[in-house]
């Protein structure tokens, strides 16, 4: 445990998230990691999506590893939402939240008498945040939203990868994260806009408009004119000089960013870079500069390339696995993982909330939660009476 507190810059923030898969689980776990108060409603019986499925089919005494890694710091609530009493519920919670979160596909809520029209009369206040895939006013509203498939219609995949290989999608849910961090960057946004107008708001993130932020470079270039092809070689991208791009070495690879040819050719040494060197930053001998490096670095191993090119100033990096990643004392250095004890799972290793602030450390307060471990509690504070509680329980309202 840290010495520091626990961070509670939004303390007394209640949040109710109506989210599923990862971009709204993920945006509202921040949220909750900074001191929200976050409750996440969920069907009756533990049937929840993100329960039932992992990646990699990892699931810890039962419990799915992807909700584990998506919950933290959150209560559960089990509402059906099909059932009018388990609906008055939720109408109820919006009484008094300050935050409503959900990412169902665009006309879901609107459909439950949930919709942004309908809760803002409910509560005045109130800033409903929402995430789509293509945005709630596209003429593609309708589709599904997952990751590999905005890679892929957003120009993400095709950007990467050798030129005349197949498209190189990201290995992991980059733009359900972006999107993440976009979703509780915009509720902070409006919590500081509610707190200098007293009215609620309303905040609309999608999965299309982070695939495209996460291209600002690339894609500003692109409709300035600029003319992007990949490379047959391991540069690894359109658009930047030499030498950027991947190298095989003698037991792995090693990356070369952005350093001044006239540099690189001293330390390699490689003289045949010299010609390259004499113009700044050479953009169009790109292909030329892959090739005369790609034999040189194959000819000592990643670690002794780094060994010789980083005290030289040159911007080099291994070629991680995972095991390399997480052993490394620079991850080590920034604490990025924390292990909680989950009452049916065990020990679980999560990645801690990534940013630092000077009032506290964010930490685990709660651990993921079981399906509806927190309904009474959650029902109390709204009124409910234990027997009305009990009642709505043999009702499978909640």
């Amino acid at each position: 445990m840290s010495e520091r507190p626990a961070l509670s810059v939004l303390a007394g923030v209640r949040v109710l998230s109506f989210t599923q898969f990862l971009l709204g689980p993920s945006g509202v776990q921040f949220l909750a990691d900074m001191g929200a108060d976050v409750v996440k409603i969920e069907p009756p019986g533990g049937t929840l999506w993100e329960r039932n499925w992992s990646g990699c089919n990892l699931f810890l005494n039962g419990v799915s590893a992807f909700f584990l890694l998506a919950h933290r710091n959150q209560r559960s609530l089990t509402l059906d939402l099909k059932n009018p009493e388990g609906l008055a519920i939720a109408r109820r919670l919006v009484e008094s939240a300050d935050v409503l979160v959900q990412n169902f596909r665009p006309g879901v809520m609107e459909r439950l008498g949930l919709g942004w029209d309908e809760v803002s009369r409910i509560n005045p206040r109130l800033i409903y945040a929402s995430a789509s895939g293509y945005g709630e006013s596209s003429p593609y509203r309708d589709r599904p939203g997952q990751d590999l498939l905005m890679q892929a219609f957003s120009g993400l995949a095709g950007i990467s990868g050798r030129a005349g290989q197949p498209p190189t999608p990201v290995g992991t849910a980059v733009i359900d994260q972006h999107g993440a961090a976009l979703l509780a960057m915009g509720v902070l946004a409006a919590l500081l806009e509610r707190a200098r107008t007293g009215k609620g708001l309303r905040v609309e993130a999608s999965m299309l408009k982070a695939a495209l932020d996460l291209q600002i470079e690339v894609a500003s270039y692109h409709l300035n004119g600029a003319r992007l092809e990949k490379s047959p070689t391991g540069l690894a991208s359109a658009f930047h000089p030499p030498p950027y791009g991947v190298y095989s070495t003698r037991d792995g690879y090693l990356v070369l960013s952005m350093s001044p040819l006239s540099a690189l050719a001293r330390a390699l040494p490689l003289p045949a870079l010299d010609p390259y060197a004499a113009v700044p930053w050479n953009f169009e001998a790109r292909e030329a500069v892959a090739r005369l490096i790609e034999p040189v670095t194959r000819e000592r191993t990643t670690a002794e390339w780094l060994e010789r090119l980083v005290p030289q100033g040159i911007w080099a990096a291994a070629v991680n696995s995972y095991d390399e990643t997480f052993a490394d004392p620079a991850v080590q250095a920034v604490d990025a993982v924390e292990e909680i004890q989950h009452p049916v799972a065990g020990p679980v290793k999560l990645l801690r909330f990534p940013l630092e602030l000077s009032t506290g450390r964010a930490e685990v307060r709660r651990p993921p939660p079981m399906p509806g471990q927190h309904t009474e509690e959650i029902l109390r504070e709204c009124g409910y009476s234990e027997e009305e509680v009990r009642r709505l329980r043999a009702a499978g309202s909640v």
